[in-house]
């Protein structure tokens, strides 16, 4: 078994965690540290995992002054939700930045939005409709 873990750099973790918390619909908690928290899936599986810029020193970490968030990379989920996670999506931000649409290859329906860093985050449904 194989599992990646999608590290990336954020201003404020507890606010992005929150944010996450609250776009997956998971209940209220607090991430372990406030330098660095792991969004979880409710089988403990890591669905993203979210590092204060300039801890620790991590070459690729450093500062958002080095490189634009989110450049060269797309979080990409898939949920089961889907409905339910375009209505939570649509509270969290002013505007969508791609409109609920069917995806030509995977027949599944997604959306995108940005997270409060910038990163840009699409939301996939598990499977095409029924």
């Amino acid at each position: 078994m194989k599992r990646t873990w999608t590290v990336i750099g954020v201003r404020d973790v507890p606010a992005s965690f929150s944010w996450y918390q609250a776009l997956f619909g998971q209940p209220v908690t607090r991430p372990a540290h406030d330098y660095f928290g792991q969004i979880l899936d409710t089988d403990d599986t890591v669905l993203l995992c979210l590092h204060q810029w300039g801890a620790h020193d991590h070459p690729s970490l450093l500062s958002p002054d080095q490189a634009t968030p989110g450049n060269g990379l797309l979080l990409f989920f898939r949920v089961d939700d889907f409905d339910l996670a375009l209505q939570r999506a649509r509270r969290l931000v002013p505007r969508l930045e791609e409109e609920p649409h069917t995806n030509s290859n995977t027949g599944t329906g997604e959306f995108s939005l940005r997270d409060p860093d910038g990163y840009y985050v699409t939301i996939s449904a598990l499977e095409p409709p029924t």
